[in-house]
């Protein structure tokens, strides 16, 4: 997939991704997104475990899909590499899945493009330069690669709250939903509105990185009105089917919860 010459990545100003990827203990960012990260982190302590708890999420949502035969993927506002990858995973459960990355970081599209390479000889991975703001420009994109006639799984990993105003928020999420197949789905997760995490992301805004708004779980709920919840509905993230403990536990402990990380999450189906 093509799209503009990636423009100069910047070292002096702290990104999105690259600060999520310092949090989240990977090696992809520079000094001005650990000094960043560092200072965010002592506004709110717990951003690390949260973004660590929101990836194990979607990890564990692409697995499910995967395994419930979805084939297609739209990975929308992507972020760096991880590992696993959401292609990793879903080519592991089916071999020619195609999965298409949604972004328009530079450093992001730089990965993007050297993923293009790893896909299973029968899957497909696949980069688009957008702004997933635009969903025109997002869909356009996708159809290189994906056949919207087919279900996709659309996911959204802790990048509506870049979108400004909520109305502008849910209208991006329909508008990809509503040019996809019945029987698609929709992921989203996304940090929750307190205190904290309100003050931490003004910190990060004015320290030069882009403006993320943290939403009431109502809020992020409301992104699947029309769609069907799938069980446990939109819970904190680390709550949604998470994987049985390592090792022997007692039944008791094995029953239950974490404490809840300050990020909802959760999956519905077009009908």
């Amino acid at each position: 997939m093509s799209g503009p010459d990636t423009p100069e990545i910047r070292t002096d100003i702290p990104h999105s991704a690259r600060i999520w990827n310092y949090w989240m203990h990977g090696k992809d960012n520079y000094d001005i997104d650990r000094e960043i990260g560092d200072q965010c982190l002592d506004i709110f302590p717990g951003i690390g475990e949260t973004a660590v708890e929101s990836r194990r999420f979607q990890n564990r949502v692409v697995r499910w899909l995967a395994e419930a035969g979805v084939t297609q993927f739209l990975d929308l506002g992507a972020g760096l590499p991880t590992d696993p990858n959401t292609h990793q995973i879903a080519q592991a459960i089916q071999a020619r899945a195609r999965v298409v990355y949604a972004d328009n970081d530079p450093m992001v599209l730089t990965h993007a493009r050297a993923l293009l390479t790893c896909a299973t000889d029968e899957g497909v991975v696949g980069y688009a330069d957008t702004d997933i703001r635009d969903p025109d420009t997002v869909l356009a994109a996708a159809r290189d690669v994906l056949d919207l006639r087919q279900p996709v799984a659309v996911l959204c990993g802790h990048v509506l709250g870049h979108i400004d105003g909520v109305e502008h928020m849910h209208r991006v999420v329909a508008e990809v939903i509503a040019a996809t197949a019945p029987g698609s789905y929709l992921m989203v997760h996304d940090s929750v509105d307190d205190t904290r995490q309100r003050l931490m992301w003004e910190h990060y805004a004015t320290s030069g990185g882009a403006v993320y708004t943290p939403r009431p779980p109502e809020t992020i709920a409301a992104c699947f009105d029309g769609l069907a919840l799938v069980e446990p509905g939109v819970v904190p993230v680390n709550h949604w089917r998470p994987d049985p403990p390592a090792g022997p536990v007692s039944a008791e402990a094995a029953g239950e919860l974490a404490a809840p990380v300050p990020a909802y999450g959760g999956v519905g189906r077009r009908p």
